[in-house]
């Protein structure tokens, strides 16, 4: 049985910053379940670029809202909402009032990936 709570999170190598928000990694690679499940935290006032060309993606909206755009429909993202882009699917991730999102991501991640910010192209891991 694998307990953890997001304190237990809180300020290790599964509590990552990326520019743009927040990621805590509560369940990650080493736990061998297959998958990984995040606490997110996307900032407001942001908009990301992103692409997991590696990983399956799926996250639910727990609190405030946003917008997800892909290269030929964009959604509004509110509490309740799930959004889930396919394998390598380029699409832009953006809040004006902040957005948290439960995410799991399979195959697992090791729990300290970080995002690359670099003008024009999508980070991912």
């Amino acid at each position: 049985m694998l307990i953890r709570t997001l304190d237990d999170v809180l300020g290790t190598a599964h509590d990552v910053d990326w520019t743009n928000g927040t990621s805590r990694r509560l369940v990650v690679r080493d736990d061998e379940r297959g998958y990984t499940i995040t606490d997110t935290y996307v900032r407001p006032g942001t908009s990301t670029l992103l692409r997991y060309d590696s990983h399956l993606e799926a996250c639910y909206c727990i609190e405030g809202g946003g917008r997800v755009e892909t290269s030929d429909a964009a959604f509004d993202i509110v509490a309740g909402t799930l959004y889930a882009p396919g394998k390598g699917e380029e699409h832009r991730l953006s809040s004006t009032d902040g957005m948290r999102l439960i995410c799991v991501f399979n195959p697992a991640l090791n729990g300290d990936e970080n995002h690359r910010h670099a003008p024009g192209e999508p980070s991912g891991y």
